[in-house]
């Protein structure tokens, strides 16, 4: 069927797999709480009704709070049922980004997925301009939830279906539907309005290219608040493929009990688990060490395009020896897939975990753009290894002259919320949405991504510089590199914050018998600054002499979300770091 309306992936999972027991899971206390399609169905249908039997009018802005849940899809389906603005929010914001966003959406409801984020929330509720009306998600006898929220709407079930069946038939395609607050790097969040086509086109355009179906799982922990899960979340539910919710924290051994299929990620989190498994070496001895080192400088290397028999012999002899050790621990499948998108991936990782049946593709994109532009394509085994695949059916794609990706279609927002003139600002008079960043298509077909445009600086010299590029390159280059940050704007060259990676630091020095005390103490030693001093002449000899690093900082530092490092996706917040490092960047200047 065609898909125009969010709540038509409902339609859409009666006509598949109107028998799946377990179209959405949860684990609680140890145990898969289970919904099947009607489960589903029915609860979508008990929250839509609600929201109507609270007198609500279409167009209130409903937020939800919490860690991904199949809750979160009854309230999603209740908003598009009842013609409600779902307003997902992320849980980890401050008071004030919470204060802001609630007066800014002027939110009628707000949905809190536990005690403890209750405690912190409610009372933020409190200060709005206009108090919400605040629903515990989950049971609870002193604070009105979730299951008194839906009992609203037993009291005149009939009257409100009839009002649902009436907006089955009415709702337009290009009906404003979600209200997606950016995290974004600095300043307040803007709010991008999304309409239900926005979502369903784009949860389509990457869902055709998906080979698995309502026989498969897939495992969700990114927070569905965020674009890129929800757009996934929309294109499980368009193939049936049964969905597993965890969270991070739970993420591995949820995924190694759940036996699912795959995940979608950030770069950051195949990052972390790329060095478990890079790190598990140091456990071996004898000939499994030698193995296990060939294996992973095997896939390291690995060339996806090499169908020679000898080399795809070898594939099969680390496969039946490493590799098939390493998806034991996710759930003990032959083959997964993993989807990486919010920033772009080191090509070795990418190649490894390839090497290891552990199929890993790109995308890229913006909650504007609903969000995804371009994507790798699993049902033809596409991996173009550097670029973020091709853009998605039914779009357009083009260059301004300085390299700027600009693109159009049903793909973009329908503008920010209450901010017309920000809307002029990223959307040009012939319709085409000004992404921010620079990139190119690789063999005219693959799109390529090099830079943030914002993020570019010039030199003093005149010479421009892409931080992003670099920063990949250090990290890709070094296993003793955590993390970084390139500066150097009106400056004559270009230099580095860079965060060690301390656990290998110490690894290095117990192999070399270096004695220290803590990692300041590590950071100090005449072999270990040689040593890390060695990590940047190599990344040195790979640029242009404009790009290189001449003078770095290491600090004994981590760059997190919760101390604003980093953005809820897990990307550099420049100017918070910069703000902080600020007499350090100072010094390495003078």
């Amino acid at each position: 069927m065609e898909l125009t309306r969010v709540f038509d992936l409902l339609t859409n999972l009666e006509q598949i797999c109107p028998d799946k027991e377990d179209m959405l899971a949860r684990r609680i206390n140890n145990q898969w709480v289970k919904y099947s399609t009607k489960d589903y169905v029915r609860l979508s249908h008990a929250a839509a009704r609600s929201f109507l039997a609270l007198g609500l009018k279409p167009g209130t802005r409903i937020i939800s709070i919490c860690n991904n849940r199949p809750e979160w899809n009854f309230i999603d389906m209740g908003c598009a049922l009842s013609r409600m603005v779902h307003t997902p929010v992320y849980p980890t914001l401050s008071p004030d980004d919470y204060l802001y966003i609630f007066n800014h959406s002027e939110a009628e409801i707000i949905f809190i997925g536990n005690e403890l984020l209750y405690k912190k929330i409610a009372p933020v509720a409190e200060q709005m301009d206009k108090p919400a009306k605040v629903i515990l998600i989950d049971e609870s006898d002193s604070h009105y939830c979730f299951k008194q929220f839906l009992a609203e709407g037993e009291k005149d079930k009939e009257a409100l279906e009839a009002v649902i069946s009436d907006n089955i038939r009415n709702t337009d395609k290009d009906e404003f539907f979600s209200l997606i607050y950016t995290s974004g790097t600095t300043g307040q969040p803007k709010g991008v309005m999304l309409s239900h086509y926005n979502l369903v086109f784009n949860s389509h355009g990457h869902a055709v290219r998906q080979y698995l179906g309502k026989e498969n799982k897939m495992i969700s922990f990114l927070p569905l608040c965020h674009t890129y899960e929800r757009s996934m979340n929309y294109h499980y539910q368009e193939k049936g493929i049964s969905i597993y919710y965890t969270d991070i924290a739970n993420f591995a051994a949820d995924l190694k009990d759940s036996k699912a299929d795959g995940f979608c990620a950030v770069p950051r989190v195949l990052e972390m688990l790329y060095s478990k498994l890079e790190a598990a070496r140091t456990s071996l001895k004898g000939i499994q060490a030698l193995i296990y080192r060939r294996a992973w400088k095997f896939a390291n290397n690995y060339d996806n395009y090499n169908d020679g028999a000898l080399y795809q012999w070898r594939r099969r002899m680390f496969d039946k020896l490493v590799y098939s050790k390493w998806r034991e621990k996710m759930g003990g499948q032959k083959e997964m897939q993993v989807i990486s998108g919010g920033s772009s991936i080191q090509p070795r990782i990418l190649r490894c975990f390839t090497a290891a049946n552990i199929q890993c593709y790109e995308g890229y994109g913006m909650t504007e753009t609903s969000p995804v532009i371009a994507v790798g394509d699993p049902r033809h085994r596409i991996q173009v290894i550097g670029t973020v695949g091709t853009p998605i059916e039914g779009t357009q794609l083009k260059f301004a002259s300085d390299g700027e990706v600009l693109t159009k279609g049903p793909h973009v927002m329908l503008g920010y919320f209450k901010a017309p003139e920000l809307t002029a600002e990223i959307i040009d008079s012939d319709g085409f949405l000004h992404t921010g960043d620079i990139g190119y298509l690789q063999d005219d077909k693959y799109l390529k991504i090099t830079d943030r445009k914002k993020e570019i600086f010039k030199l003093s010299n005149g010479k421009y510089v892409a931080p992003q590029a670099i920063e990949t390159r250090i990290k890709e280059t070094s296993n003793f590199i955590s993390n970084c940050m390139v500066v150097g704007e009106n400056e004559k060259f270009a230099s580095a914050i860079i965060i060690p990676s301390f656990s290998k630091l110490a690894s290095y020095a117990k192999y070399k018998k270096i004695k220290f005390t803590d990692n300041d103490d590590l950071l100090q030693k005449p072999e270990i600054q040689k040593l890390l001093q060695t990590q940047i002449e190599k990344v040195n000899e790979t640029l242009a002499p404009h790009e290189q690093i001449k003078r770095e900082q290491f600090v004994n530092d981590e760059w997190t979300v919760d101390n604003k490092m980093l953005s809820q996706t897990l990307k550099l917040k420049r100017a918070n770091i910069y703000a902080k490092y600020k007499d350090t960047i100072k010094e390495i200047y003078q």
